[in-house]
């Protein structure tokens, strides 16, 4: 898959609503590694209160949180994924969120784009936020 520039996309004010709104958040690829950018946003979320579902498919636990294999797993509502996985992977995880019927926003992390998964994502309900950290995002617009 070739680069792409996000053609669906939230603005600041909704990203400001997701971020305020949404509590209960799974973190697709977030990474044992303390030195991953997957971790430090993982961590980052679990300290401001948010309740997160870390998915990796060979950790077992994650700062004190249960690891998921994936989204199906998860038993309780997701109101935002948050993925770190490469762009051609965001399309099965987009099908995942619309299977899961609960996921109100799905976010790729800086450098993920997926254009024709984001469309697929918005035609079932879902807000796309595409090549943003969450964690930045959060910091700028809502503070520590």
């Amino acid at each position: 898959m070739e680069c792409e520039f996000p053609r669906i996309n939230s603005n600041e004010e909704e990203v400001r609503r997701y971020l305020t709104e949404c509590r209960r958040i799974a973190v697709v690829g977030a990474s044992p590694n303390p030195e991953k950018d997957s971790h430090r946003v993982t961590r980052y979320l679990i300290e401001h209160d948010y309740t997160v579902y870390p998915i990796y498919p060979k950790g077992e636990e994650f700062l004190g949180q249960k690891y998921y294999r994936s989204l199906k797993e998860i038993p309780e509502p997701v109101d935002m994924v948050v993925v770190f996985r490469k762009p051609e992977a965001v399309g099965p995880i987009a099908d995942a969120c619309i299977e899961r019927g609960d996921v109100k926003v799905l976010w790729t992390q800086k450098g993920i784009v997926n254009n024709e998964a984001a469309e697929k994502a918005r035609e079932h309900g879902i807000n796309v936020v595409q090549n943003m950290c969450a964690m930045v995002e959060h910091r700028e617009l809502i503070g520590e």
